[in-house]
């Protein structure tokens, strides 16, 4: 490693660079700043004598004795990588050197107190950390913005501990001492507020802890609104929070972009304006309540920044990292991965009741063993006519189930019909919602369902694409705690009364949302093959196709397993069997129709845990077209 060392920080910033470089194996060489050479090979050598006395190379820390800019380039050149904490100047050279480099940048530290501040705490804090070590630490306070509230009362507080305000004629002295050509005077930097003032050519008190200048500009033709390495800080008067949102800002943009900002209001009162200064100061250090320079180190104050003397200002800064440099950055990690398949599932309701007549009897569990008292019946207006919703409603009534009907659902169900049997859920207070038809029935169903229990829910969030069904960018909520979902098929096609997929209609733009999670997946089926007795012919064929596709493609599909495949060759051969029966003999030959339900529910058990293909892919797209 090469070890770039500043003038403000000699020592610290030597010995937490050897700390870094001994904890991840790595030998270290410093270019220390010329001014402050000798202290920084002094604490250099404290290290090495540790090291080596614990076991360690003897030359695992070395230094460049009489350092130049052409030797701290060739270091930079030749190490592995440059650890570059300096001016800006410097850290571009770090960058620059075709060799890996972590580099920080300046700060600039502004200060707001705002209107819910307690002044006592902050006036303690900001005093306390900018004469720690003189204010040379880069995530030192630089300027104060106290909104006007409170300003008289934060300036009688700095005052009474030990701050000395500035005279117009000795704020035009520090302005002229402080900055040289624009750069900050080298002879201030970690100097005594005292002899600063010497300096400038006038006398302040020995107790004086900081000189204060009240300024108005925030821009970089103000001296006091640069860095200052030194105990000197610009006070500025905000009309509001806004204002020294504003001020802040600019003070940042100009001289400490992406290092360091400080708020002090009360946690509770001030949430909005804590959420406005993390949302808006571009500063990968936003502090709350805290000394700048002690809590931009971390550990201290706060217990969310890793402790550190590198403070890294993210691409704001020009730098690599947002955060504070440690031993995470000088490590190279392994990363071993073995070959693994997915884990896979097979998922059905957990009640599936079948049986020629069964329907009355699997009502009765709704009762006995899920304690339903109130049921919605979601069916289309053919079905409700017919007298099968009535058959429904008389079996749970029988059991002390009240029932209500919704029978407006169309061919395609559209979000509008979904919204209006969700209204009428919130009025009926159902505990079970029964899906009585073929798909669209059990779609509708599946839409009210979520949208009484969730309807905040977003249809095209919840629409999005997958590969892996478990694996999705939009988590779906939970359903069941109002009601459970119940679906009786009267076709024998679709498959919908065991999977979890829905298709639902926006009629303002004719957009359809295929929405498919297993938390879609209906509680309970009933297949029972009576209610399929009079289905016509064309129907018979066209569901009975519908039913040998979700096979085919579940079989081909390459989400199919060992028991989703069983459903679907299973079913297969129940319809090679018993469709063409089906079709020719109808209400005559029940066996057939029994087999024709049960293959249908096989196929929709298979693909629910395979997935479906192209076919089903052309149609949703020509069904959305033509609107089939």
């Amino acid at each position: 490693l090469a070890g770039i060392v500043p003038t403000t920080n000699p020592t610290s910033t030597a010995i937490f660079k050897s700390l870094l470089a001994l904890k991840t194996r790595n030998a270290i060489i410093f270019s220390p700043h010329p001014r402050a050479k000798n202290c920084t090979i002094h604490a250099a050598k404290i290290v090495l004598e540790a090291a080596v006395k614990a076991g360690a190379p003897e030359d695992i820390i070395a230094w460049i004795e009489n350092p130049s800019i052409e030797l701290s380039n060739l270091l930079m050149k030749s190490a592995d990588c440059t650890l570059a904490t300096g001016g800006p100047g410097m850290v571009t050279a770090a960058y620059s050197s075709g060799k890996p480099a972590i580099g920080v940048g300046a700060g600039n530290a502004p200060t707001i107190i705002d209107e819910f501040a307690d002044v006592r705490l902050a006036v303690s804090s900001i005093i306390h950390s900018k004469t720690f070590d003189n204010g040379m630490i880069c995530a030192s306070e630089n300027s104060i913005i106290c909104l006007s509230s409170r300003y008289k009362e934060m300036k009688e507080e700095l005052k009474y501990r030990g701050a000395h305000f500035l005279s117009s004629e000795e704020l035009n002295l520090i302005r002229d001492t402080i900055l040289v050509h624009g750069s900050i005077n080298a002879k201030v930097v970690g100097q005594s507020a005292y002899d600063i003032a010497k300096m400038a050519g006038f006398e302040v008190s020995k107790e004086t802890k900081v000189l204060v200048g009240e300024v108005t500009k925030v821009d970089v033709s103000e001296p006091f609104a640069h860095e200052k390495l030194c105990p000197v800080l610009a006070l500025y008067e905000a009309e509001d929070f806004l204002d020294a949102m504003k001020k802040a800002k600019r003070l940042l943009l100009d001289g400490g972009i992406g290092h360091t900002a400080d708020l002090y209001t009360d946690e509770a009162k001030g949430k909005e304006h804590i959420e406005l200064f993390e949302k808006e100061l571009p500063a990968c250090r936003l502090l709350i309540n805290t000394p700048s320079s002690l809590g931009g180190i971390g550990d201290l104050y706060n217990f969310r920044l890793k402790p550190s003397l590198t403070l890294g200002c993210g691409s704001w800064g020009g730098n690599s990292i947002s955060g504070q440099v440690g031993v995470e950055q000088l490590l190279n990690r392994k990363s071993v991965a073995k070959r693994r398949e997915n884990m896979l599932w097979f998922r059905t309701p957990e009640r599936l009741f079948f049986k020629p007549g069964c329907l009355e009897f699997a009502l009765e569990e709704l009762s006995s063993v899920y304690h339903k008292r109130r049921a919605l019946i979601v069916t289309d207006s053919f079905l409700y006519q017919s007298g099968f919703s009535k058959r429904v409603s008389d079996a749970l009534s029988k059991v002390g189930i009240e029932s209500e009907v919704f029978s407006n659902v169309a061919p395609d169900p559209t979000l509008a019909c979904a919204k209006e049997g969700a209204k009428l859920c919130e009025e009926v207070k159902p505990d079970c919602i029964i899906a009585l038809g073929g798909g669209s029935p059990m779609d509708a169903a599946k839409i009210i369902w979520i949208l009484y229990e969730h309807p905040e829910v977003d249809f095209e969030d919840m629409a999005m694409d997958f590969i892996d069904i478990r694996k999705r960018i939009i988590t779906f909520p939970n359903l069941g705690k109002k009601a459970s979902l119940v679906c009786i098929p009267t076709t024998a096609g679709t498959g919908s009364e065991v999977t979890p997929f829905a298709i639902i209609t926006d009629e303002r733009d004719g957009t359809k949302y295929p929405i498919a999670d297993y938390s879609l997946l209906p509680n309970m089926a009933i297949i029972d093959s009576t209610l399929m007795r009079d289905i016509p012919k064309g129907l018979t064929r066209a569901s009975g196709i519908d039913a040998l596709t979700h096979c085919m493609e579940a079989y081909v599909s390459m989400m199919h397993t060992v028991f989703s495949d069983a459903m679907a060759k299973e079913a297969i051969v129940e319809i090679f069997t018993y469709l063409p029966r089906a079709y020719h003999n109808g209400k005559n030959d029940l066996e057939a129709r029994e087999h024709m339900a049960h293959a249908a529910t096989l196929a929709g058990i298979s693909f629910a845990n395979a997935f479906l293909g192209i076919d089903h892919s052309l149609g949703h797209k020509l069904g959305a077209y033509h609107h089939l």
